[in-house]
């Protein structure tokens, strides 16, 4: 899942290195570098934070897996299936 976008967010200046037959090809089919790149960049941010956070949590995770496998779903009694 994508961050929505800040309105209109403050930007900063960057330089980056492109293979010259990729920057051909997108300033020939008018892709705007600056939105593509940004929009590519927040999808890779928001990956690595969801990784990270898996990474993090892990623990947690397997703990709590290993005890609905032994003990059964949290407030499974109460369920109307």
């Amino acid at each position: 899942m994508v961050a929505p976008l800040v309105k209109n967010p403050p930007k900063r200046a960057t330089n980056i290195s492109l293979s010259l037959d990729v920057y051909n090809d997108a300033k020939a089919l008018g892709i705007n570098l600056s939105q593509t790149c940004e929009r590519f960049l927040r999808v890779a941010i928001q990956e690595e934070k969801a990784r990270q956070w898996g990474e993090q949590h892990a623990g947690f995770i397997e703990a709590y897996n290993v005890s609905v496998e032994s003990e059964g779903l949290p407030l499974a009694d109460w369920r109307s299936l």
